[in-house]
């Protein structure tokens, strides 16, 4: 017995692959590669698949740096937690573990920073633009707050 309809695909994964949130098919952005520094943050104006607008309002992702923020602090404590684990911290005067933790962990950071960017873009506008299985019979709804001549005046 074969089944003709296509498995939800789940929001973690439609948010880690940088997938509209409301198709959970077309890609936000232009391109794939996020360490081409001149175009990874290059977002297609609308979704592929489903016509969604990736930018809500002007300076809609202006909130993304406190997304930012908190993937970078939980990768921090991860990485912290990890690095107790294998190899052991003591917080003492002769043990130097922990300044080669934040070594590590800072680079760490800066080597996963444009992917943390994509993602936290990725989280805001999934927070503000719900899932519809049903978009095909659906309209897109329009940004009401969107002036055209203020587009990527950044």
């Amino acid at each position: 017995m074969s089944s003709s309809k296509k498995s939800t695909p789940l929001y973690l994964w439609s948010a880690f692959t940088n997938r509209c949130p409301r198709c959970r098919e077309g890609k936000l952005y232009k391109h794939n590669n996020p360490y081409n520094f001149k175009t990874n943050m290059q977002m297609n104006e609308h979704c592929p698949f489903c016509g969604q607008p990736t930018e809500l309002e002007v300076g809609f992702y202006y909130g993304t740096g406190y997304v930012s923020y908190g993937l970078s602090v939980a990768f921090s404590v991860a990485t912290f937690v990890i690095w107790k684990v294998l190899i052991g911290l003591s917080f003492s005067v002769d043990d130097n573990r922990i300044l080669y933790w934040m070594g590590v962990n800072i680079l760490l950071l800066l080597v996963t920073q444009p992917m943390q960017m994509r993602l936290s873009r990725s989280l805001w506008l999934s927070w503000f633009v719900k899932y519809d299985k049903d978009w095909k019979e659906h309209p897109v709804e329009q940004p009401e707050r969107i002036v055209p001549e203020h587009m990527h005046n950044w």
